[in-house]
């Protein structure tokens, strides 16, 4: 099985904020492959269901803690314990302050870079997770990131931030089979940045 986590806050209010992209990112996949319902588990809410891909049905665990956002890893780790599932199968969407609006990367461990919910994960997951990281830009000063973070995504973005969702979507086969490198190319391909042209 595969656990696909994503990083937001619960309340509605936080609903359409930058720093809830990992939220919205599972909504989309959950959309797209019609796994659900939603139910309350893990200090969260969860979805499970079966993903179709070239090399057979893969079945997936989608969960957005309801922990808030710095205590992702509470409900990401009670998961993982539940249904043994082991780092190297645990994909966290988030929104990366460090990549421009729209730039989309996966990776595999590396350090939280004072992301509260990376950190949090890693202090209840043991081994390196991979994170899908959804640029959102940063605002130019230390002193802006929360309200940053903590504001709407703009008008001006929401066209790319739907294309990325919907580009990890439709792509998810991949990763449930593992394929993460064609995963990303996949992505990278079907929603470019803004402003670079498609090679």
């Amino acid at each position: 099985m595969l656990l696909i986590a994503g990083l937001g806050n619960p309340d509605s209010k936080y609903l359409r904020n930058r720093h809830n992209i990992g939220f919205l990112t599972l909504d989309a996949i959950a959309e797209h492959w019609r796994l659900g319902p939603w139910k309350a588990r893990f200090q969260g809410a969860a979805c499970d269901g079966v993903i179709e891909t070239a090399k057979g049905p893969r079945k997936v665990l989608l969960l957005k803690p309801g922990t808030y956002y710095n205590e992702s890893g509470r409900a990401i780790g009670e998961a993982a314990r539940y249904y043994d599932i082991p780092a190297e199968r645990i994909v966290v969407f988030h929104d990366e302050l460090d990549l421009a609006p729209g730039k989309f990367r996966l990776k595999l461990g590396g350090g939280h870079a004072g992301n509260n919910g990376l950190r949090s994960i890693m202090a209840h997951v043991a081994g390196d997770f991979r994170r899908g990281r959804i640029g959102i830009g940063h605002p130019g000063d230390k002193s802006r990131v929360t309200g940053y973070v903590l504001s709407d995504i703009p008008k001006a973005d929401q066209g790319w931030a739907a294309d990325l969702m919907d580009a990890i979507s439709r792509s998810a086969d991949l990763l449930a089979t593992g394929e993460f490198d064609a995963f990303q190319t996949k992505v990278t391909h079907l929603a470019p940045a803004p402003g670079k042209e498609e090679s």
